[in-house]
């Protein structure tokens, strides 16, 4: 017999049994404090293209459940359970949830009792240990539907197929310096159930599109490997029409395609910069500073980080030592600047509720140049005695939710882009990011650009290749004298975090910024 196949209307059917197990099956629980479930059911397609010729393409779904139970007898602490699953687990979908919240369940009494045990053993060194207390949030239900013009769903395989196939080709063609193309493109539909025996009932649908272009020239220079990516949280239009909005603007995807080329074609025959042992002015424009904003104000951001919860793995945080020793209050930038998280701006990091149901805010983090505050967890919320400010999120159902950027960018200034650079005698403009190799405590970075142009007299000169800026985090952001009112939001696709790997799609950005770096480069 056919199974039924998995589509995000299941959703519809399933809501009330999971909404009656993690209320009524949790409270038979013996020591069960609280759980939540969430299911995810994906539905997308995608294609890619080597060189003219079709690589791959595929249609495919994603279905997986994630529990968590808080439990114990007296300390209580978290057990967790997720799985990937299939067509074929729909008909017993109700047992599945309920074996895997006695598994969470008996995780989390197990992990309460060895808890207590240490404390007894361990005595003063071991106060950190303390019951799990998760911060109070209002309780919502809520329904959120995708934003779309062309359904995901709706788009036959063989668009994809022949869109990224004519692009690579396209591309190859377009100049004898090209050497290779790549040309790949997805678009999906993301519904997303979260219930708690708190009362939350929470249905979010996503749609994102995404193309990607990587280009090899070869010339004068030697080899360039560029690449770069388009995306929105919309349907296929996204690629076909291009995105004009106020903060996220790309053009159709061949064009930008054909760019990404051209911006190859010319570095692999530029000299490349040499660089400098003594700092420089330096101008960093959009597309730079949604690496740098990723890099030196997102992670270090994030509160499980600062708290030491991923040292051995991911590293710390310069901003917080300790609860006791931290730059919370303090000046960390120029008065110029200000960054924070905003989950309800457009783009790869926009949602309303978390993956606990925290209704999503911003989160300010730099108010004039003051360090103001962290993205949280209602756990980490907690310790800090501070508000849950929902930052809480898995790349899939079955993963532990982590700390996660949702749209974390520098904020506006009032300056023209252009009257910035006309002010500079000498100096360098970096356009594009790259490559980013930053300290584990997030204290200094080093970011290379797609291009770097030389600042003449206050006008854009020679383009070099190669090159990009390394300074140390606060000196740098301290330096700003010129911040512009051109911001912009990119798409960040591949931000990786945690054990096992979640690779995570948000957003980044800012306007263009003037400060002072040493150059790096051959």
């Amino acid at each position: 017999m056919a199974l039924e196949p998995i589509t995000i209307q299941i959703i519809d059917r399933i809501r009330p049994m999971i909404r009656d197990l993690v209320t009524r099956y949790r409270r038979s629980l013996r020591g069960c404090r609280y759980a939540d479930i969430r299911v995810q059911i994906d539905e997308g397609q995608s294609a890619a293209a080597e060189n003219g010729g079709s690589k791959h393409s595929i249609r495919d779904y994603g279905f997986a459940i994630g529990i968590r139970a808080l439990s114990g007898d007296g300390m209580v602490a978290p057990g967790y359970f997720g799985q990937s699953l299939g067509a074929a687990d729909l008909d017993r979908l109700a047992q599945v949830v309920r074996e895997g919240l006695r598994h969470a369940h008996h995780r989390a009494m197990a992990n309460a009792e060895r808890k207590a045990a240490a404390r007894t053993e361990f005595g003063p060194i071991a106060d950190t240990l303390s019951s799990t207390i998760l911060a109070p949030i209002e309780i919502h239900q809520d329904t959120v539907p995708a934003q779309f013009e062309i359904d995901p769903r709706t788009v036959p395989l063989e668009e994809l197929v022949d869109l990224t196939t004519e692009i690579s080709r396209g591309s190859l063609a377009l100049d004898p310096h090209v050497k290779y193309t790549f040309v790949s493109a997805f678009t999906l539909l993301t519904r997303e159930l979260f219930c708690s025996s708190e009362g939350a009932d929470i249905d979010q649908t996503f749609a994102m599109t995404q193309g990607t272009c990587f280009i090899v020239a070869h010339g004068k220079s030697g080899t360039q490997e560029l690449y770069d990516y388009m995306g929105h949280q919309r349907g296929w239009e996204t690629l076909t029409r291009g995105v004009h909005e106020e903060a996220i603007r790309f053009p159709e995807f061949r064009t930008f395609c054909a760019g990404l080329t051209q911006d190859a074609v010319n570095l692999c025959n530029a000299r490349p910069l040499k660089a400098t042992d003594r700092e420089v002015v330096v101008v960093t424009d959009p597309h730079y500073n949604t690496l740098t904003a990723h890099e030196i104000v997102g992670h270090p951001t994030e509160l499980d980080r600062a708290l030491k919860l991923e040292t051995s793995y991911a590293g710390r945080s310069w901003l917080l030592q300790n609860l006791h020793e931290h730059q919370l209050g303090k000046p960390i930038a120029s008065p110029l600047v200000s960054a924070f998280s905003d989950p309800s701006l457009p783009g790869y990091g926009h949602y309303k509720y978390d993956h606990e149901g925290t209704p999503a805010r911003r989160v300010t983090h730099i108010d004039r140049g003051i360090f103001t505050g962290f993205m949280n967890s209602r756990q980490t919320a907690a310790v800090l005695g501070v508000p849950p400010n929902g930052s809480y999120k898995a790349t899939d159902a079955s993963l532990v939710p982590l700390i996660r950027m949702s749209n974390t960018v520098f904020g506006p200034g009032e300056q023209d882009p252009q009257q910035i650079i006309r002010e500079i005698p000498h100096g360098y403009y970096l356009v594009g990011h790259r490559t980013p190799s930053i300290a584990e405590s997030r204290e200094n970075f080093r970011i290379t650009a797609m291009k770097v142009y030389e600042i003449k007299n206050g006008q854009i000169g020679e383009l070099f290749c190669n090159g990009g800026i390394m300074a140390d985090t606060k000196d740098y952001l301290m330096k700003v004298d010129a911040v512009g009112n051109d911001f912009r939001l990119y798409p960040i696709p591949n931000c990786g975090k945690g054990q096992p790997m979640q690779t995570k799609r948000l957003g980044n950005g800012g306007p263009t910024i003037r400060s002072r770096a040493r150059l790096t480069g051959s």
